[in-house]
């Protein structure tokens, strides 16, 4: 399995990162095989969050680690922390980044995930009412406490990171956002400066190159999604050229189409960090095996093209 550094921290792990979101509807037998699939597939790497079925996604993965009896210092958990969702809808309620619910939350992850730390620590999504002093307080409780080793964010814009890295004492080495071949939209702006078309607006204020210049890594997820939750593209009938070209280049590789999305992320020279979400184990196995696939730049850029990104 390919590895990538996270951020600037010492972190070195799987470039493949097994997200758990869906593992809360799995049995505990169920997710305990969809664990060991992981592991054995060179996935080192966990990433969940507390608003994941309120918590059940960790407790699942954490019983399933325990099951397995899962050396804690080979692997590396993250969760993310932030999001408040209604316990009967399950719809989000509120954003909150205080320093009180940051440290109950992480306390909650930690018993769910039947650990003493977790690696890393997100939040979630923007808090605009967020106060950076109590961020930083709490950041540092919990770093001094042994309970999180290092920060991150998750889908934040530019100038959102920078203010709030701006006040912290702490790095932020991680910013987890959507991206696939057919969700680009970070890269169509890069390609299409100062044009006029569509895929010219920048609505992620440079995100790509701000996180190459901090350092940060990428955590790509929703790895086949064609959009918010839009479906997948792979053998989805609306995208007949991408999936020939997703197929063509799996049988050059000895891959999968599955593969070969992941192996397009990790092309690209950031060094991202890719999450998947899948709790299929035939998938994960060929997620991950897309991790040692090396595309060409051609390739590349022909299976962007595949995806409906004309160049200019």
């Amino acid at each position: 399995m390919k590895s990538v550094t996270i951020g600037r921290s010492d972190v070195t792990a799987s470039a493949v990162a097994q997200g758990v979101m869906r593992m809360a509807e799995k049995s505990v037998s169920e997710a305990e095989k969809i664990t060991a699939t992981a592991l054995e597939s060179g996935i080192n790497f966990f990433d969940t969050a507390d608003v994941y079925t309120d918590g059940e996604s960790s407790r699942k993965l954490g019983q399933a680690l325990k099951n397995l009896q899962v050396d804690r210092s080979q692997i590396f958990v993250q969760t993310k922390v932030g999001i408040a969702a209604a316990d009967e809808t399950g719809s989000v309620t509120v954003y909150d980044f205080s320093k009180q619910r940051i440290l109950d939350r992480v306390n909650y992850e930690l018993k769910n995930l039947q650990t003493d730390y977790v690696d890393f620590l997100l939040l979630h999504r923007p808090d605009t009412l967020l106060e950076p002093d109590e961020i930083n307080e709490a950041f540092a409780q919990l770093k001094a406490e042994g309970k999180v080793r290092h920060f991150g964010v998750s889908n934040m814009s530019v100038w959102q990171t920078e203010f709030l890295q701006s006040e912290l004492d702490e790095k932020l080495h991680v910013n987890q956002l959507q991206l696939s071949v057919a969700h680009s939209g970070m890269i169509d702006q890069n390609i299409y400066t100062n044009m006029e078309e569509t895929r010219s607006v920048d609505r992620d204020s440079g995100l790509l190159e701000y996180s190459r210049l901090r350092h940060m890594t990428i955590q790509a997820w929703s790895p086949l999604q064609a959009g918010f939750f839009g479906g997948t593209f792979v053998d989805n009938p609306e995208f007949p050229e991408l999936n020939a070209k997703l197929e063509e280049l799996a049988d050059k590789y000895n891959s999968t189409k599955n593969g070969i999305a992941v192996a397009w992320l990790l092309r690209h020279p950031s060094q991202m960090q890719v999450i998947i979400g899948s709790m299929n184990t035939e998938r994960i196995s060929q997620f991950a095996a897309g991790a040692d696939v090396q595309l060409s730049r051609q390739e590349w850029y022909e299976l962007y093209a595949a995806a409906g990104n004309l160049l200019p």
